[in-house]
């Protein structure tokens, strides 16, 4: 019972996988499909449901060019901090131990603010240095998901690999709208309504597809391995309402999990991720405007298991930040063009399951 507990609490693990909003890295929030092995889902018997919520917190702020930090931002006090307090909510139906389905519906809560999407960023024209915000509140775009383990859980606890699909439909605003102070030639202010930034949007307007992978396997007493990554294509070109690009995007871990009180079923595990916006889409044309990049972070986590319950706390620390080129910046012929983005030094993230 205890090795079910653990691998319990592994499930979860490998089910919490999001990608998540990077500050001014777009990443669409994506919850994992459902959970692992000898897990919550696939110890289930068959028309039995999971429950699963999970809270995610960030602060953006550093801003980088490629690996390059842009510390002259920071030390002027021009740069762009967004903030995102993200809640997924998510229900998996297990058809039998090997197969089941879930579905994802993520509500997200942004504010950003900023210099130069108001009076500007220079001194001539903001002696003051007045900084104002923008938000945006909804619901994000949903997913619904299946994943099927290709060896069965019952007869496999100390190893197994699952493969999955997901759909995300467009349900979050792609066009969420706010204020912007504005100065005229005069240096009155008036205020634009427009599109907010990309990274504060709930949606990006298209459908995707995602595919996904994952696995455990036992390398001695309450030790194992992990791992869990997906890609999600996205035909769709551009949002018509703002230009703003549907691009395809990724996410990834891997790690050791141990179990350092399996009779209480708390578990610690210790591994990497890395999650982004390609720069050029694997299905259709790569236009429109985006700040491709990804983020490679060291990944702490605490788990705890009971009988009908699973808690995950985890708090991926960036070692990596990346903007890398996008394909307007390609377009350049001197080779010169590389926009840059903002991004967190760290995220919060915690997951709770309940099974009935």
């Amino acid at each position: 019972m205890k090795k079910i507990y653990y691998f319990f609490s592994l499930a979860l693990l490998l089910g919490s996988l999001n990608a998540n909003s990077q500050g001014c890295i777009a990443v669409r929030h994506m919850a994992s499909a459902t959970g692992n092995p000898n897990s919550t889902v696939s110890q289930m018997k068959g028309g039995q449901f999971q429950f699963t919520t999970s809270y995610r917190y960030l602060h953006s702020f550093r801003h980088f060019v490629g690996t390059e930090e842009q510390k002259e931002r920071m030390a002027n006090g021009t740069e762009v901090i967004n903030k995102s307090h993200a809640f997924d909510f998510g229900l998996s139906y297990a058809v039998n131990p090997r197969l089941s389905f879930a579905l994802n519906i993520p509500f997200i809560d942004n504010a950003r603010s900023s210099l130069y999407e108001h009076y500007g960023n220079s001194v001539e024209v903001n002696p003051e240095q007045k900084r104002f915000f923008t938000y945006s509140k909804g619901v994000g775009d949903m997913r619904l998901s299946t994943t099927y383990w290709l060896l069965n859980p019952a007869t496999h606890l100390k190893g197994n690999v699952a493969i999955g699909v997901g759909i995300k439909a467009p349900t979050g605003d792609a066009n969420v709208q706010g204020d912007f102070h504005k100065l005229d030639k005069n240096k009155k202010e008036y205020i634009q309504r427009k599109a907010l930034d990309q990274s504060m949007q709930l949606g990006d307007s298209g459908w995707g597809y995602s595919v996904e992978l994952q696995g455990y396997q036992s390398i001695f007493k309450n030790a194992s391995v992990y791992f869990n990554g997906f890609y999600m294509f996205s035909p769709k070109t551009v949002n018509p309402a703002t230009n703003f690009s549907v691009p395809d995007q990724f996410a990834g871990r891997a790690g050791v999990s141990y179990a350092i009180v399996p009779k209480k079923g708390i578990s610690f595990a210790l591994g990497g991720r890395v999650e982004g916006l390609p720069a050029i889409d694997r299905i259709g044309s790569s236009e429109g405007n985006r700040r491709p990049g990804y983020i490679v972070s060291i990944e702490p986590s605490l788990l705890l298991n009971t009988h009908h319950h699973s808690f995950v706390f985890a708090v991926p620390y960036a070692l990596v930040r990346n903007r890398i080129k996008s394909w307007s910046d390609m377009q350049d012929p001197t080779g010169k063009k590389h926009g840059d983005a903002a991004f967190a030094d760290y995220l919060i993230s915690a997951t709770y399951a309940y099974r009935f």
